[in-house]
């Protein structure tokens, strides 16, 4: 009896540690069950919701300008990218953005971003985005305020922190311009610049542009057969920029110019005139032309002391390579051009031609005004 009593204690002994360790090989598990279905998550959350992101994925992809401005929140940008059709979930793309931290690495300013991104590729593209360029037209004979305010209105850019560059003798001095102004200098083009891009980098493109033009020998031989250094030949350059219309003419109107230099003639240029004259440019009286200034090339020999615009590439090549001509005059021909004379009787006689076309407008806004 002792014996079975044993024998049954040891069974139930045994017992007892079978149903322990099984229990306890059923907790670990259920640990390494939990443990494994977290790994799985975490992996199916890196490749689907979070997928490895190169820079070149979407290069052929059709981009749209978005313009992300300063002090934009997570928020705000999130739904700039829903209306312009980049982005499906905007409370998606703020999560991620909060949980991975690149909320505080997006970027502000004006951006070339793929259409149809994944959301996460879209948040991690716009911590290094691709800069818009902007193309901007800085017509002819412009002055510098007007190229500055062109580049506020193109690129937001400060026009008056512009303007304190292009007025700052020192600044003139330390890209080499002996002037106290780099009016004259700035290369009218056309450019293709980013948004809000720095106005001293701007100003250093203008100024490359104008200098690239004298890097030239053919051009640094024929200033020094010339005699003109290069604030002359930029000043001469800038008033056949304001006298001429057709491209063609420009080194005639410059063969005139060199020719009245060289006898010692007044220039006798109108665009000098509507230069020291406020307001727009209109029809000059003869009071215009006893102005008491260096700029009056009617009253003071030679060139005036500076540019009177900023000249484009041809006109600045037609100061330096003028037609070699004897005119000595010349005169609006009442269609755009000009009438070139040898002779002041020449000369007069295209005068008195267009005082003729010049009395029939006139007469025919008058009467139009009469009508009205």
């Amino acid at each position: 009896m002792l014996y079975f009593q044993l024998w049954n204690a040891r069974l139930a002994f045994a017992g007892y540690l079978f149903l322990k360790t099984a229990a306890f090989y059923m907790k670990r598990f259920w640990y390494i069950a939990l443990a494994g279905l977290l790994v799985l998550f975490l992996i199916w959350g890196k490749f689907l919701i979070f997928p490895t992101y190169h820079k070149d994925m979407y290069q052929d992809n059709i981009r749209k300008t978005v313009l992300i401005p300063k002090g934009s929140s997570l928020r705000q940008i999130a739904q700039i990218l829903e209306t312009e059709h980049l982005l499906n979930s905007v409370d998606w793309f703020i999560f991620a953005g909060k949980i991975s931290g690149y909320q505080n690495k997006l970027q502000a300013g004006l951006f070339t971003i793929p259409e149809n991104m994944h959301p996460w590729h879209l948040l991690v593209y716009l911590t290094q985005p691709t800069l818009a360029n902007i193309k901007v037209t800085l017509p002819e004979g412009i002055s510098a305020i007007e190229m500055a305010q062109i580049l506020n209105q193109k690129l937001n850019i400060d026009s008056s922190y512009f303007m304190s560059f292009v007025n700052d003798t020192d600044f003139c001095r330390r890209v080499g311009i002996d002037a106290n102004s780099l009016e004259g200098y700035l290369l009218p083009e056309t450019y293709y610049f980013t948004y809000e891009k720095d106005e001293e980098d701007i100003i250093l493109t203008l100024l490359a542009g104008m200098f690239s033009i004298f890097e030239n020998d053919s051009v640094l031989f024929q200033m020094e057969r010339l005699g003109m250094n290069r604030h002359q030949i930029i000043t001469l350059a800038s008033i056949i920029e304001g006298e001429v219309v057709v491209d063609s003419e420009r080194v005639l109107v410059s063969s005139v110019y060199h020719n009245r230099l060289k006898r010692g003639w007044h220039l006798g240029a109108d665009p000098t005139i509507q230069y020291i004259i406020p307001g727009p440019p209109r029809r000059l009286l003869n009071a215009d032309l006893e102005i008491d200034s260096p700029y009056n090339t009617y009253k003071y020999r030679g060139l005036p002391p500076g540019p009177i615009n900023n000249p484009g590439k041809l006109s600045v090549l037609s100061a330096i390579f003028p037609a070699d001509t004897r005119y000595m005059y010349f005169v609006a021909s009442g269609d755009g051009g000009h009438h070139f004379s040898r002779t002041a009787a020449e000369h007069n006689r295209w005068k008195s031609k267009f005082d003729q076309i010049r009395r029939e407008v006139r007469r025919k806004e008058r009467r139009k005004q009469w009508i009205n």
